[in-house]
């Protein structure tokens, strides 16, 4: 019996789809809406990444719940006003999948959102499972790998992710890690972390990645 071909898991915000701007638009509309100060995309951007409630509690602890609704009334309608997949990436996912690779996301989102949103970009037949965070620990915890990998009965090789919370994660899974530059940490912040593999371009990945026998 032919075992599962591995699996490559993917962060999805900033790695796979130029999504930011949306998210940081609808992070900024519950301020608007419930008359609090609005916090700028500078001081927004670094935080992407983080759970939704961690990001509000850092602007106003008395108002997360609220804004965090907010945010989940206004996203669903605007996620995909500005964000597309980066240039590239579906070209290098078919690739992938052409050299006998299995595909996955694991991201912070929740994972019905992140289903409708991975469809909603035309990523879903690119990938072979997509696998939120719900109710359980957000990465940098390796739950979120653990539960792609366990859904898809495959061993991951490697996590490809923009932010130093992707890498630590990729780590904790046991997996090797390639760290995007396109994303939200600057290159300064994943170094510091020691990623095993540092891409200005998704497609430096391949040259990794032969394809299999």
């Amino acid at each position: 019996m032919t075992p599962p071909a591995p699996t490559l898991v993917f962060d999805l915000d900033g790695t796979l789809v130029d999504s930011l701007p949306d998210i940081i638009t609808s992070f900024q509309y519950g301020f608007g809406q419930l008359g609090l100060p609005v916090p700028s995309v500078a001081e927004v951007r670094p935080l992407i990444g983080h759970p939704l409630e961690a990001m509000y509690a850092q602007y106003a602890p008395d108002h997360v719940t609220a804004l965090c609704a907010l945010y989940r009334e206004h996203y669903p309608r605007h996620f995909t006003t500005r964000s597309r997949p980066f240039p590239g990436v579906v070209e290098v996912l078919a690739e992938l999948r052409a050299r006998g690779y299995t595909l996955a996301v694991a991201t912070t989102k929740r994972t019905d959102m992140a289903r409708r949103f991975v469809d909603a970009v035309g990523l879903a037949p690119a990938l072979d499972h997509v696998q939120g965070t719900d109710g359980f620990p957000h990465k940098p915890a390796p739950d979120v790998i653990h539960r792609a990998l366990a859904a898809l009965g495959t061993q991951g090789l490697w996590m490809v992710g923009d932010t130093t919370h992707d890498i630590l994660a990729g780590k904790a899974a046991g997996l090797r890690t390639c760290a995007v530059l396109w994303g939200t940490h600057d290159e300064a912040q994943l170094a510091a972390v020691s990623p095993d593999l540092l891409c200005p371009t998704l497609t430096g990945l391949l040259e990794h990645l032969p394809a299999r026998e």
